[in-house]
């Protein structure tokens, strides 16, 4: 006997919306916006393509708002892990949130990476690196200003910081490994302890300065020396005055010499003692925080002591009192208990006088013998 099956049940608008966007989001990862077709997108929803166009208006409209969907997601992690209080926890957390959104949005972060096409409406994977960068300027802003650094660098800084991370999260999208918290603690710790001894004025080193001088000042061939061809013709036509005419050029400036050996090896000397000077300056500061460590900690053992102390002479009171109590109502027992003695003496002492007087009763009655 056949059996009829059942009817497929009709989606919802806002449910084949939804479908759509997530086929499409599927399709856009593996074969970017060029390589995905409004037929494809129909076909793997098994509705016609004038469905799609009703719902989007065509594979830009969707295509949009994947990659502001996409871009939202990101952007609100990023934004909830700078949100907490100490900067290299906010630097631990935002680097998690972005490893985490690799790992467990493959297909949404694929898309971000590419160059978004122009349908988006929402800019380029460039341009949200550059909203999470403008919410790590505060940060880097408050570290620069406590250390002495110019906060006006700090827009660069936070530029560095945010694409070497979103570099790596590229990087890690393929390989997944080593594991994303051992990923994050390398990052943040390349970025934390660079910051920790961070030079306030950086310098290229003589070697380098003096090859960027050569750089920008080659020095001149012989053949630069003699005169150009519209120089002689010039002389010739009688056009230069009369005191250049057949006179050697004039002597170029001469280039500063490039720094000695003994220049470069006090320069680096110099330099190494500065990078001492920032060491010892940050170990004093770390046994400055180590001591206010330790201080607090003292303090807050010595008002643990003083809470404990508290309690316990309150539990001794409330002891007691509780004795206090238990005596009072002993003792109201017994005084209890005597009354009832005393009630029940009082009515055997009632019971026998009573008795007696019935024995005396029926003596006086009873006939002499």
């Amino acid at each position: 006997m056949r059996t009829v099956s059942e009817p497929r049940r009709r989606m919802s608008g806002k449910e084949r919306r939804e479908q759509l966007i997530q086929i499409s989001r599927t399709l856009f990862a593996e074969k970017g916006f060029d390589g995905t077709s409004v037929e494809e997108i129909a076909a793997t929803a098994n509705v016609s393509k004038p469905v799609v166009y009703e719902h989007f208006g065509g594979k830009e409209g969707v295509y949009a708002v994947v990659i502001d969907r996409e871009m939202q997601k990101l952007l609100g992690l990023v934004t909830e892990a700078l949100s907490a209080s100490h900067s290299l926890i906010k630097l631990e957390r935002a680097a998690l949130a972005l490893l985490a959104y690799v790992e467990e949005n493959s297909e949404g972060f694929r898309i971000l990476v590419r160059d978004s096409h122009a349908a988006s409406g929402t800019g380029t994977f460039a341009s949200l690196i550059n909203d999470i960068a403008s919410q790590v300027e505060d940060v880097m802003v408050d570290e620069f200003v406590e250390r002495g650094y110019d906060p006006k660098l700090a827009p660069m800084y936070a530029q560095m910081l945010v694409g070497m991370v979103a570099l790596t999260g590229q990087w890690w999208l393929d390989v997944r490994r080593p594991p994303r918290e051992e990923v994050a603690a390398h990052l943040v710790n390349l970025a934390w302890n660079g910051l920790t001894g961070l030079d306030p004025n950086p310098r290229l080193t003589a070697a380098s300065r003096g090859l960027e001088h050569r750089l920008a000042h080659p020095p001149q061939r012989p053949a630069e020396t003699a005169p150009r061809a519209s120089e002689a013709e010039a002389e010739a036509e009688g056009e230069l005055p009369a005191a250049e005419a057949g006179s050697p050029p004039p002597p170029r400036p001469e280039l500063p010499p490039p720094p000695t050996e003994k220049e470069i090896r006090e320069l680096e000397k110099a330099r190494e003692r500065e990078l001492r000077n920032q060491e010892k300056l940050r170990e004093r500061e770390l046994k400055e925080r180590e001591k206010l460590r330790q201080r607090e900690e003292r303090e807050a053992e010595k008002l643990a002591r003083e809470l404990e102390k508290t309690r316990l002479r309150e539990q001794r009171e409330l002891d007691k009192a509780r004795e206090r109590e238990y005596r009072e109502q002993q003792r109201l027992l017994r005084e209890q208990e005597k009354a009832r003695l005393k009630e029940a003496k009082a009515a055997e002492r009632e019971a026998l006088k009573h008795a007696k007087l019935v024995d005396e009763e029926q003596e006086k009655l009873e006939p002499s013998g």
